[in-house]
């Protein structure tokens, strides 16, 4: 995916986000962000006027879209020479904007003293060949969250520790008419389902040479697994068309009994079905014990003209009381030391069996072309899913495409 080779603009994308050329004088800057609920909006504009207030003459427009429509974004302001200082991105984009020298370095910015305030963890999840190209401003890991009710009636009061667990428990609760074990298989996030399994089997998505691996054995041992959960009613119905919050929104329901997912699915609990009994173990062990580490990312953009205000603004942001109120309203992990030994979250029981999981967290490669080769993974499995191909003609398929796109200039 390389950016400034696109010559189609989606102007719908310039709509929606109103983009505009922001005057570029000293003390301007413009900051991009992508929206996760209804408190992402307020929180970055609170924060914005705050350090306006403090940096008299400095402002800070402040833009709040949806993921869905962020890339197109980006890519469009890109094309039109307009991006803004500051683009909130996933980490996983971050190795395609560096592939076209778009991004500025971290250490051109940031001396070892604000680097050290992140957790190294988070901090490297942004690294490409030893060297930090982004800030980590939200990060989770993946663990299993199930219905206490309905997996001690099937015997595992602790819930599922391996796949085999998943399978037996899933069987039981099908027999309940309720579903066992949710899988996702639309949108972004649905070929990381897929590695969830992989990973734990002891494969790879990519090998050494950052070429295609998850069209192994043991990947079509993982896709393989699903399609059988899939075709045994073990799953919810309709996979290839569920998002994530779909599987949230059957989880509350209490008509879903496993589903792994992220830190924030407590808070959308406890907000919507407080009165739900759930546990969180670790991701199933199939010879591995493994999680999947997410980080989304705060990066600058060379082109931006204010380089020293967007620096200032950074370490506002990622001061202790800004992210203390980041991290309270929208429910992530910490990314910084000090928030993470604040009691708020130190003593957090939900938070601390996340925690706990972090050693063993592995992160999406930084590579060039890594969005266009999951793409093909999540075709391949929506395939699988739908019955349409076999789990290894599918992902072998998905290999070679993934390979005319990685590490592309």
């Amino acid at each position: 995916m390389n950016m400034k080779k696109r010559n189609t603009i989606l102007l719908t994308s310039a709509i929606l986000f109103g983009l505009s050329a922001f005057n570029s004088h000293a003390g301007n800057i413009r900051i991009a962000m992508s929206s996760y609920s209804d408190n992402t909006r307020p929180w970055l504009e609170a924060l914005a006027r705050e350090y306006e207030k403090s940096n008299p003459g400095d402002t800070v427009k402040v833009e709040v879209g949806s993921w869905e429509n962020m890339q197109q974004k980006l890519q469009a302001e890109i094309a039109s020479n307009n991006p803004p200082d500051l683009a909130h991105v996933a980490t996983r984009w971050v190795g395609d904007f560096v592939n076209d020298d778009l991004v500025e370095p971290v250490d051109s910015y940031a001396n070892a003293a604000f680097k050290d305030r992140f957790i190294p963890a988070f901090l490297n999840a942004g690294n490409i060949n030893g060297k930090a190209y982004a800030l980590p401003i939200a990060a989770s890991v993946r663990a299993m969250f199930y219905n206490k009710e309905l997996l001690g009636k099937a015997g595992f009061p602790n819930g599922p520790k391996t796949w085999d667990d998943v399978i037996a428990a899933a069987k039981k609760i099908k027999a309940t008419g309720a579903y066992g074990y949710g899988i996702q298989g639309k949108d972004l996030d649905t070929d990381t389902y897929f590695y969830y399994a992989l990973w734990s089997m002891g494969g790879d998505v990519l090998d050494s040479a950052n070429k295609a691996a998850f069209n192994s054995p043991t990947g079509v041992k993982a896709a393989t697994l699903y399609k059988s959960m899939i075709d045994q009613g073990l799953t919810e119905p309709g996979v290839a068309g569920n998002t994530r919050y779909d599987l949230h929104n059957l989880f509350k329901q209490g008509r879903l009994g496993m589903v792994i997912s992220l830190p924030p699915l407590a808070k959308e609990i406890a907000k919507d079905a407080p009165k739900l009994k759930y546990g969180i173990t670790g991701v199933p062990n199939g010879g591995k014990d493994i999680t999947f580490g997410v980080t989304d990312s705060i990066m600058m953009f060379k082109t931006s003209k204010n380089k020293e205000t967007a620096q200032k603004f950074l370490g506002f942001m990622f001061s202790k009381a800004a992210r203390l109120k980041f991290d309270q309203a929208e429910g992530f992990m910490p990314v910084t030391r000090e928030v993470a030994n604040d009691p708020v979250f130190k003593d957090d029981p939900v938070l601390s069996e996340f925690v706990t999981l972090l050693p063993n967290a592995r992160f999406a490669p930084l590579v060039a072309g890594w969005e266009d080769s999951a793409q093909a993974v999540t075709n391949a499995l929506q395939a699988i899913y739908q019955g349409k191909a076999e789990p290894k003609a599918a992902l072998d398929k998905a290999a070679a495409e993934a390979n005319t796109k990685l590490n592309r200039k």
